[in-house]
């Protein structure tokens, strides 16, 4: 595993006329940041218009076929799984999960909605237990080791008035995976309906369990020291901070998130794990890798993701195949609900994909840093920095996949520079 030294190969890759400036700034933005391996891949109108990929100059085996962990960038692979199950006429948003997961009864959970746990008010934000990484294995998800915890746990909301919005950073992927495989058919997972019905077929990896043919292509993530983190931010950057946030910036946010953070139902909870260590090391642990955390633990390519992407872009439709249907599609993006959620104003769909751009609760700092130069999106982000999201007014996919993880990042600023020039060289195009 690298640990050592950010020194930097040559950026590969290519873009279309008329992106060349994104190039530009992945060069220099690579270079300055604290950077490992990074993969930035961009759709526009149903072509690639962006493929660029740096590793560490120690590092030649990645490439932009190697798979990373993704964090919450995975969120947005499960609304689309959901998605299908409400495209086929099994599921609706405003379900009750028990209607389709009987023993999801008792503790306050009985008239909990599908749309309800997808924007994140489900009162599950963090088990009462930790779980074992084998029981997140295919065998043993369908054996119930997860569905169990679920059925006898309690729904506990924040503390605070009329705002039950509570971020469920890893549980929301479980608990949607036993309603997934409840209400398929053929009883299959997310990581099986993602193999078999999108990332197959559209030629794209991203992966919610890697299969033992695929383990050699991880590219192992890796996040340097949060005291270094921390003092790289008293740098100004003239003098060549390597983080984007200055220290009095990300004071005023730890600030402003301790105190929207107060009744959070997570602060006294075990750890979502019982095996111990950094978060990194949790997901390079090859059975965490092998099995499905869709929330937190998808290994993908920002080739593989965005293609997705551009798919979503596109309402579903992708080479005169239909991966969603447009109804479903709709109804994804539909009724997005603006409340806070720790760290920012969100506004997630009923389908649980957040909807980026400024409004009036959210033109605050952490508002501005989360959606400005986002605008028109959909889609969310993963901690360190992935960024997984589609532009349908722009027909844009988006991928920004890093090793490197910046912890302190709270809104991915630093992937969001490529963003907000893609957004630019858009409208220069059109123009």
């Amino acid at each position: 595993m690298i640990r050592k030294g950010f020194a930097q190969g040559p950026v590969q890759g290519e873009v279309a006329p008329g992106f060349e400036s994104v190039r530009n700034v992945y060069e220099r933005e690579t270079q300055t940041m604290a950077e490992l391996n990074t993969q930035l891949c961009v759709y526009h109108k149903g072509q690639k218009v962006v493929d660029l990929w740096r590793s560490a100059a120690v590092d030649s085996a990645f490439s932009a076929d190697s798979l990373v962990n993704v964090f919450s960038s995975g969120k947005s692979l499960e609304t689309i799984a959901i998605a299908s199950l409400v495209d086929r006429g099994l599921l609706d948003y405003g379900d009750r999960i028990a209607q389709h997961w009987p023993e999801f009864t008792g503790g306050g959970k009985d008239d909990l909605t599908v749309a309800d746990l997808m924007r994140h008010e489900a009162g599950m934000a963090a088990f009462n237990v930790s779980l074992a990484p084998a029981d997140l294995l295919r065998e043993n998800i369908k054996k119930n080791n997860v569905g169990a915890v679920v059925e006898g746990h309690e729904a506990r909301f924040p503390a605070r008035q009329g705002n039950r919005r509570e971020y469920h950073a890893i549980t929301r992927g479980w608990i949607a995976n036993e309603l997934y495989r409840r209400v398929d058919p053929a009883g299959r997972t997310m990581g099986e309906y993602l193999r078999d019905d999108v990332s197959r077929p559209l030629g794209a990896d991203a992966m919610i369990g890697v299969e033992s043919e695929d383990l050699s292509r991880v590219s192992e993530v890796v996040m340097p020291s949060l005291w270094r983190q921390i003092l790289e931010t008293l740098k100004p950057r003239a003098l060549g901070r390597r983080i984007k946030l200055g220290f009095l910036q990300l004071l005023g946010r730890f600030l402003r998130i301790l105190w929207s953070g107060g009744g959070s139902t997570i602060r006294k909870a075990p750890p979502p794990f019982s095996s111990s260590g950094a978060i990194g090391d949790y997901f390079n642990d090859p059975v965490v890798t092998a099995g499905e955390t869709p929330s937190a633990g998808a290994k993908c390519s920002a080739r593989g993701l965005a293609r997705i992407a551009a798919m979503m872009s596109a309402r579903g439709h992708w080479d005169g195949k239909d991966y969603l249907g447009r109804d479903a599609w709709e109804a994804l993006h539909a009724h997005p609900l603006e409340a806070d959620m720790a760290f920012a104003p969100t506004d997630f769909t009923q389908g649980g994909v957040h909807r980026f751009g400024l409004t009036a609760r959210g033109n605050t700092d952490l508002g501005r840093a989360l959606n400005a130069g986002r605008e028109g999106f959909y889609g969310w982000m993963g901690f360190g920095g992935s960024i997984f999201q589609w532009n349908p007014d722009h027909q844009i996919g988006f991928a920004f996949v890093p090793t490197s993880l910046h912890a302190i990042d709270l809104c991915n600023e630093r992937g969001k520079v490529y963003q907000a020039e893609v957004l630019r060289c858009v409208k220069a195009l059109s123009a």
